[in-house]
């Protein structure tokens, strides 16, 4: 994969790290400018339709400014029962987020968006990927709260962290539990031209 330069044409306008690794895994060259807007002036609608929405309009924050850049926006819900669930503010949120999910099948979207204003070239969707919890112990959900890595997921666990030992099984894209469906953006970024493929001569 090769779109490297002094002056990266992508910015991924996201501040978590998460995004940034499987970017840098995928052999990416880009910036990092996170989309500061008010997350509260985008109107709630159905999950699948909020999270596209709402990396849209975080990469459209950024390509404001950066017309000729291609910019990366994304937001990732974790939806169980029809409700979602975000980032645990108190142990006791995060015990009971890990309860409701213990043995049982939730729903991850991502949304995200690809946009070039100078290039007037915009494409955006929607991933969704169903993973199934093993049956979780008191022990086990006692033990990962007080490894503080619930903190700050939605859903209060990480599968890239030592919450991999939560997950039994998936179906659908790995990294867009991570946080972004890498497949879907660089077949985008390929077609658009945005990267290539080089294979080194023999």
């Amino acid at each position: 994969m090769k779109n490297s330069g002094e002056d990266p044409v992508l910015i991924l306008a996201s501040k978590s790290p998460r995004r940034r690794y499987l970017l840098e895994k995928a052999g990416l060259s880009f910036s990092v400018i996170p989309s500061d807007i008010d997350e509260t002036t985008v109107p709630l609608s159905p999950p699948e339709v909020y999270v596209r929405v709402l990396s849209e309009a975080k990469a459209e924050f950024i390509a404001k400014k950066y017309p000729e850049k291609w910019v990366i926006g994304a937001d990732t819900i974790v939806l169980k029962d029809g409700v979602v669930l975000g980032k645990p503010g108190s142990i006791d949120e995060a015990r009971s987020m890990l309860k409701q999910l213990s043995g049982q099948t939730h729903q991850v979207f991502t949304g995200y968006s690809v946009l070039c204003k100078a290039k007037n070239r915009k494409f955006s969707e929607t991933v969704q990927t169903e993973v199934l919890f093993k049956n979780l112990t008191d022990e086990e959900i006692e033990w990962y709260i007080h490894t503080k890595e619930p903190f700050d997921k939605a859903g209060a666990y990480a599968i890239q962290g030592l919450g991999t030992f939560l997950v039994k099984r998936i179906n659908g894209s790995y990294t867009n539990v991570v946080g972004l469906p890498v497949c879907e953006v660089i077949e985008f970024l390929i077609k658009e031209g945005v990267v290539g493929l080089t294979v080194p001569p023999n």
